[in-house]
């Protein structure tokens, strides 16, 4: 390997390993903004309805980086994450055995486990205020979206010609069908 490359890596090393500030909030690892592309291996998907619109699933599969990482950068081997995934998956039947699937959403640390410790940074109740934290803000922000589109209908409605009330109604219904899922 030339010199200039291993100088390259080892910065990307020593970068990613430096405290960073975002927010006011310290952290190591990726710097925030940074994108990482990954190969899931054939994985087993496991669900079960309990409620006529709830599943609850299980999913096990090795995750593998599409490039190299950095010699020297990332997490020691051993150590784990606790995220919570909130997402959108919309499905296709494509035959009677087959879907097409895809998922967009968030993920979010929760809590971490260092590859020479027994326990996680913070406790199993600590994880959970951690959780309800993030789910109550993600909802603040769903609901400025939501407030946002209000808005916006009703500026294209006064611009526009005012639709029957049966439009009206169909249109409410597809915006509260769009922010339902």
């Amino acid at each position: 390997m030339k010199t200039k490359e291993k100088k390259t890596q080892k910065d990307l090393a020593a970068s990613y390993n430096k405290f960073k500030n975002f927010g006011g909030q310290f952290y190591t690892g990726a710097k925030v903004g940074r994108k990482q592309k990954w190969y899931y291996d054939q994985g087993e998907w496991k669900e079960q309805k309990v409620t006529p619109d709830k599943w609850q699933f299980t999913y096990e599969v090795p995750k593998r980086r599409a490039g190299k990482a950095p010699e020297g950068s990332g997490a020691p081997v051993g150590t784990e994450y606790h995220w919570f995934i909130l997402a959108d998956q919309i499905v296709k039947k494509l035959d009677a055995n087959v879907y097409s699937t895809s998922m967009t959403g968030t993920k979010y640390k929760v809590a971490h486990k260092r590859a020479d410790k027994e326990k996680w940074n913070i406790s199993d109740k600590a994880q959970r205020k951690h959780l309800i934290k993030l789910l109550e803000d993600h909802i603040v922000e769903l609901r400025h979206i939501q407030d946002e589109l209000k808005k916006a209908g009703q500026k294209t409605a006064k611009s526009e010609k005012a639709p029957s009330t049966k439009t009206n109604k169909k249109k409410a219904q597809q915006e509260e069908l769009a922010l339902s899922h």
